[in-house]
């Protein structure tokens, strides 16, 4: 058999449909789309404007290998040296690259049970142990993750704030943690999310790899920045540890429009964040008073989601919900069983989905 075993028994994940194709399937004229925690503002109006303009011309030559003038202006916003950053064509790119650079058989990750699935699926389709640890109060546990490691132990991936519960660690935890953790693993910490987190004592991961060079940040600009359809994402770490995992990268595969929309995206200059924070806020304010008036809990923290637990299934709510023209994410595939999660967005789509969802209790 050529196939590995790990690889064979693993279950593939099945991508939902092109909108235009689940609309026709459930017979809706409009879909609101909060399934994939996207920005409703779209990109930042410098990159929307570079995305306008992208001359047809520059399609038949290759983009810059490893995204050069994009790193040297992420790095001057942190001040770190450009050769301390990876771009990727997406999160989960760079999240291979760090798992191929580390591990080998035998070898184990750690992570959560209820986060993001990608570390753990990278991990197991490339036939790595990867030790799932429940949360606790809807946080990643600590303790038992120190306890989980062992001599194998090669990455520990904390996402911070949790995708989909939005809690997180203090600066006060994380740092206690790496301290416990040593210097012989991988600590990787996940800020898909950073720029939505307004908690004063929230930690920025940069400002922690000048004293620990075994942790890893991971950004994106597919959240804030609205530029989720170009694929584009990045690591930053300590210089040679970079220069490990950079051997494992795959060279041009971050395409020139991500790049050139990622440089304009960086230098926003009208308040981008600022409004999609106050957008996130208003529409999670809505959504509290009106889900709590249904006697429904929900699981609301920090980015631009939240979780709402449902009298009955989740995959069946979607399917109602999908009807009514609203796409949410069940969350049975995050060990979530009768929850769903929403994302954050506009007032009219809030207002869409809350009478949607008064609508399908009731059958």
């Amino acid at each position: 058999m050529l196939v590995p075993a790990y690889v064979r028994e693993f279950e593939p994940y099945i991508p939902s449909k092109p909108d235009q194709e689940l609309m026709k399937l459930y017979g809706c004229e409009r879909l609101y789309r909060l399934n994939n925690n996207e920005n409703p503002l779209g990109p930042p109006p410098g990159a929307q404007e570079v995305i306008r303009r992208f001359s047809p011309s520059k399609g038949s030559v290759y983009p810059s290998g490893d995204s050069y003038y994009l790193r040297r202006e992420i790095a001057a916003l942190h001040n770190i040296d450009p050769d301390q950053i990876l771009v990727g064509n997406g999160a989960n790119e760079v999240i291979t690259f760090v798992i191929k650079a580390f591990c080998e058989k035998g070898d184990n990750i750690i992570t959560a049970d209820k986060t993001f699935a990608v570390y753990e699926w990278v991990a197991t389709f490339s036939g790595i142990e990867a030790r799932v640890v429940p949360l606790v109060e809807e946080r990643f546990d600590d303790r038992e993750m120190l306890r989980k490691m062992d001599a194998n132990t090669k990455i520990v991936f904390i996402c911070n704030p949790n995708n989909p519960t939005g809690t997180y660690w203090s600066q006060e935890v994380l740092i206690n943690f790496l301290d416990a953790v040593g210097g012989n693993r991988i600590v990787v910490i996940d800020e898909a999310y950073f720029e939505f987190v307004e908690a004063g004592d929230f930690p920025n991961g940069v400002t922690l790899l000048a004293d620990y060079p075994n942790v890893v940040v991971f950004r994106t600009f597919s959240k804030m920045y609205g530029l989720a359809a170009l694929r584009i994402g990045y690591l930053m770490g300590d210089i040679n540890v970079v220069d490990m995992i950079r051997r494992t990268c795959v060279v041009y595969s971050v395409n020139a429009l991500a790049q050139e929309a990622a440089r304009a995206a960086l230098r926003d200059d009208t308040n981008h964040i600022q409004r999609t924070r106050d957008l996130v806020g208003k529409s999670k304010e809505f959504l509290r008073e009106e889900l709590a008036g249904m006697n429904l809990s929900v699981i609301a923290n920090e980015g631009n989601y939240i979780i709402i637990k449902l009298p009955g299934s989740d995959t069946l709510a979607y399917r109602k919900l999908m009807y009514e023209g609203i796409m949410i994410r069940p969350m049975t595939g995050f060990r979530y069983p009768n929850h769903i999660r929403v994302t954050l967005a506009q007032m009219e789509a809030m207002e869409a989905f809350i009478a949607a969802l008064k609508k399908i209790l009731k059958t």
